[in-house]
């Protein structure tokens, strides 16, 4: 292994009759952001939900800080084990529980001690800049760029190893997409996170990323700065 946090090799995931991830290897350093972009059915978010350990490779192999994560259709870790942060296209907030709620039910989760909780939990507010009166609302109480930074919020406070991200301003007017991005590259810089954000925007690949790969018809077609 090299100093790779994160390794996908030769990684293939077979839908039906279908390989809608073809052979894609990948390295991806500690602290780098990884933009992926490409047209809609082209593998982006697959490989997403295989390095989360929501879907397992069929060939390949996927290793994450130096530990074989899957391998030729076998999970070695499983998702709740592997310290991902996963922000969805839809946000995916649970509307039972307040905004608190929903981080702290991820803090809990990730092995911290009582003491830790509440403050990692301010913490990850603050640090995407969640309005302290916002924490004990609800989900369908925000709008939907509170709810964006809520599940950003949400993402990085059981402190991930790797923060995944599948479209995660899409829905969202251009201003408010702007300046989201723009606050998301900083805090990901900030916090040195590992991040692979999938995207269909060239500008948030130019806001966000270090490196971007392009996917087309499952595979990976370009790698550039």
């Amino acid at each position: 292994m090299t100093a790779a946090l994160l390794r996908l090799a030769g990684v293939t995931k077979v839908h039906g009759a279908r390989a809608v991830v073809q052979n894609v290897s990948l390295d991806v350093a500690a602290g780098e952001s990884i933009a992926v972009l490409g047209p809609s059915g082209s593998g982006k978010t697959t490989v997403l939900r295989l390095i989360a350990g929501l879907e397992r490779p069929d060939a390949g192999e996927i290793w994450m800080d130096g530990r074989q994560m899957a391998a030729n259709g076998r999970q070695m870790v499983p998702a709740h084990q592997r310290r991902v942060g996963l922000v969805f296209q839809d946000l995916a907030l649970w509307p039972h529980l307040t905004v608190r709620g929903n981080l702290a039910f991820v803090v809990h989760g990730s092995g911290s001690t009582r003491a830790e909780r509440a403050p990692r939990v301010e913490h990850a507010l603050a640090t995407c800049h969640v309005d302290s009166r916002l924490a004990d609302r609800y989900p369908h109480e925000l709008s939907g760029g509170e709810q964006q930074r809520v599940a950003l919020a949400r993402a990085i406070a059981g402190c991930p190893r790797v923060l995944l991200l599948d479209e995660p301003f899409s829905s969202l007017d251009a201003e408010l997409r702007a300046t989201l991005r723009q606050e998301f590259a900083g805090f990901q810089r900030q916090l040195g996170l590992t991040t692979v954000y999938v995207t269909h925007d060239s500008a948030d690949a130019a806001v966000v990323a270090d490196r971007t790969v392009v996917m087309r018809d499952g595979r990976i077609d370009t790698v550039g700065s």
